[in-house]
């Protein structure tokens, strides 16, 4: 089967959100932004609040990230089944997994797709860091959050 859906993974504030509307629209193609509709796929399976608010306080933002890996393969599933021809672009988590069995689902549901693109600032992975991390810690620090904690994460996502 041949898809002309776009897909767009990357860090935090790499400029998937920016860029895919923009591409949308070049194109004449839908937008689906996976971090606006993820909540709808993460309560299929059962996403519990609470429970990231328990994790949360015993884990921090290391133990609701590792919380969300299921969801967000699911999510991925779904929003590909459910959107065609059109340009996605993922959240950051959402193409970074760590368990083998998730990571193994999220690449059989992206194999058909022959357009994912990785979108970086820099071909330089250090370089692509610097930025994306000085585009988002001021985000952040209005947002009141655990900035470094955030910006390490998002290094791992890069």
């Amino acid at each position: 089967m041949t898809h002309s859906t776009i897909i767009l993974i990357g860090p935090m504030s790499a400029g998937k959100t920016t860029i895919a509307p923009l591409l949308a629209e070049k194109l004449g193609l839908e937008h689906c932004a996976l971090d606006e509709v993820r909540w709808d796929y993460y309560n299929e399976i059962g996403y519990d609040e609470a429970e990231v608010a328990r994790i949360s306080k015993a884990e921090g933002l290391l133990g609701r990230l590792r919380y969300w890996k299921p969801f967000e393969a699911h999510s991925v599933e779904r929003v590909l089944a459910d959107h065609h021809n059109c340009v996605v672009d993922f959240g950051a988590g959402h193409s970074v997994y760590e368990d083998e069995s998730l990571l193994a689902r999220v690449e059989r549901a992206l194999a058909p797709y022959p357009n994912v693109i990785l979108l970086l600032p820099s071909p330089d992975m250090e370089e692509t860091v610097k930025i994306v991390n000085a585009r988002l810690e001021p985000v952040l620090q209005d947002e009141g959050v655990d900035v470094a904690a955030i910006l390490a994460v998002n290094e791992h996502f890069a």
